[in-house]
């Protein structure tokens, strides 16, 4: 039976919530098909998407070698060979080797104070103004717009164009293509200037210390750079607002019972925060995709060599061989396996940890400093920001 069938893609609305969505159960690797006829195997259970994940034989380059057909739900940004994220091999090292020391979880650590003071900034602002307010303008948003924007030395013209840039660098495929290129065109330049400009004037933001590792390791052109750069701008901030916009919806409306304990232990948050990390996905799509070079087993499955493979993380994070079969009943309870939310192996997520802390710190000081929140507007009434590969509220109305 194929996972995708165009034939049964309807629009649904309103929208279910994505702590709502729905995986096809775990099991061996199986053959399924695209909404665009594409024919692939998916890949469902913990450990044999580990392996997809992490086995060198499972790569991303191939899928974005000139004339192949692009993959379903991704253009702009996200579809370029020059994304770190899509190149395999020493390409793809020389690139994360710039970025490796910046985020480990040690230095993440030192930056702690300034995030928890711009959690602070933007909780007084919220506290103080008007109710009902909405959660995604005055928290979920500019939040890590402000958190991102530190860390890569933007100005605020850059930090006003953010959103526009995100829905086009993003985009699911359905923006027109005469759309797509001013707009990305505008992008790079911005991220080229950048670079020229702290390669003149380097500061002690990450945009800097990224200029000086790409010049020491050497070998990296400078459209895979500026892609780097541009990628960090929209995906440092979009990937945090829509995993805070996600767990709150979902706390606010069903596990309002969790938000005193989350307010008065900040390890709890921590917790909570690391559950819904791996539960609520950041879109709808239902696979990472790999391209596999030689023939290769995966769980007693032969996989054929020049196939399309789909990681399904969501499946392979409710897999009942390893979680428990009710995940969402004890927010506060360790995982029982690492998440694969941000991937596994060359590909892991660098921003893993800073994203962990901003939810983290987020959720506890918010409950703490509004211990009353709630919803103002039932959750079923909420609008979907769509367009993009991620997917959270347009706006969240709460009162306290």
């Amino acid at each position: 039976m194929p996972l995708f069938d165009a034939n049964d893609v309807t629009a649904v609305s309103p929208l279910p919530p994505l702590h709502r969505s729905q995986f096809e159960p775990s099991g061996p690797p199986e053959p399924v098909v695209l909404p665009d006829g594409t024919r692939a195997w998916r890949v469902s259970r913990y450990p044999d998407v580990r392996k997809v994940l992490t086995d060198a034989r499972f790569g991303r380059a191939q899928l974005h070698v000139p004339d192949t057909v692009p993959l379903t739900g991704q253009s702009g940004l996200v579809a370029s060979a020059d994304l770190m994220f899509n190149q395999d091999g020493e390409d793809h090292l020389r690139l994360r080797r710039t970025l490796r020391r910046a985020f480990t979880p040690r230095t993440v650590a030192r930056w702690r104070p300034w995030i928890a003071s711009i959690v602070e900034q933007r909780l007084d602002t919220l506290v103080d103004g008007p109710r009902p307010a909405d959660l995604v303008a005055g928290f979920t948003l500019p939040l890590p717009v402000d958190v991102i924007s530190r860390l890569m030395g933007l100005d605020n013209a850059a930090r006003e164009r953010l959103r526009h840039w995100t829905e086009y660098a993003f985009s699911d495929g359905s923006h027109p293509e005469e759309e797509m290129e001013p707009v990305l065109a505008e992008f790079a330049a911005f991220g080229a200037a950048l670079l020229t400009e702290r390669r003149k004037d380097p500061g002690d933001d990450l945009t800097s210390m990224l200029v000086g590792a790409a010049d020491e390791e050497g070998g990296i052109a400078e459209s895979q750079l500026v892609d780097l750069v541009c990628g960090l701008v929209v995906g440092g901030h979009d990937s945090t607002m829509t995993m805070l916009g996600n767990a709150l919806l979902y706390l606010l409306a069903e596990r309002r019972e969790c938000w005193s304990r989350i307010g008065a232990d900040e390890e709890a948050a921590g917790a909570v925060a690391e559950r819904l990390l791996h539960l609520i996905p950041l879109g709808d799509d239902r696979g990472t995709a790999r391209h596999v070079s030689v023939d290769t087993e995966v769980g007693g499955v032969t996989v054929p060599a020049g196939s399309m493979v789909l990681a399904d993380c969501g499946a392979a994070n409710r897999d009942p061989d390893v979680f428990p079969p009710r995940p969402f009943d004890d927010l506060f309870a360790p995982l029982a396996a690492p998440t694969l939310s941000f991937g596994a192996g060359p590909h892991y997520c660098l921003g893993a940890w800073l994203a962990r802390l901003e939810l983290q710190l987020s959720l506890h000081r918010l409950a703490a400093r509004c211990p009353g929140l709630r919803l103002a507007r039932p959750a079923d009434e909420v609008e979907w920001r769509n367009g993009t590969t991620s997917r959270s509220p347009e706006r969240i109305p709460v009162t306290w």
